[in-house]
């Protein structure tokens, strides 16, 4: 009952932020890229998915296109789409792990298919910001700090909330609150402002 509220307290505050005018207009950045982090507990990701999804229709009754990009979905899309799902499956069964790992990462291609794709997602659709999430559920595949390094380049007109499950100090990100990630000291912690 205490982590269900915590997540409803959480989202209520996020909402408040991103709800703001400040928030979408990008203001007080002292020049920094638009990126904001919200972190939560990998044992709440269940709710937080609910949430999400209850945030951005919240969002809409407001008035407010957000856009939320699920890096699984999208994962998966992309290596239908260039390999397909059931030859990567057959591919995962006969190779080494770190093998096909590479596969994998090669055929998501952060530079040339899945950044790209997230752009004509915003393009198409034009929101006033970008959600992005499940990103426990690509890791080790993709890296967060990887799709921030390669968005900031890409787009950075709309503000991009990222859900991330784990610990975020505004310099480090512990994913799963347990493995460290490189340092990615671009985006603010969302709970901080």
């Amino acid at each position: 009952m205490q982590a269900e509220k915590n997540v409803y307290n959480d989202f209520k505050r996020i909402h408040e932020i991103v709800s703001s005018e400040r928030f979408r207009n990008m203001e007080g950045l002292s020049g920094e890229i638009p990126f904001w982090i919200a972190p939560y507990h990998i044992k709440d990701e269940d709710r937080v998915d609910v949430a999400i999804s209850n945030l951005v229709k919240r969002l809409s009754n407001d008035g407010i296109n957000a856009l939320c990009v699920d890096l699984f979905d999208l994962t998966c899309s992309l290596v239908d789409s260039y390999i397909g799902l059931e030859e990567m499956i057959v591919l995962e069964e006969g190779m080494d792990k770190s093998l096909f790992k590479n596969a994998l990462q090669s055929s998501i291609n952060i530079h040339e298919r899945l950044i790209p794709e997230i752009t004509v997602m915003v393009e198409r659709t034009n929101p006033q910001m970008l959600f992005l999430k499940g990103i426990g559920k690509v890791y080790p595949f993709i890296r967060s700090h990887t799709v921030l390094n390669n968005l900031q380049s890409a787009i950075t007109h709309i503000p991009t909330l990222m859900f991330y499950p784990g610990e975020y100090s505004g310099i480090s990100l512990r994913l799963f609150d347990t493995l460290e990630d490189d340092n990615y000291y671009r985006a603010n912690n969302i709970f901080s402002q």
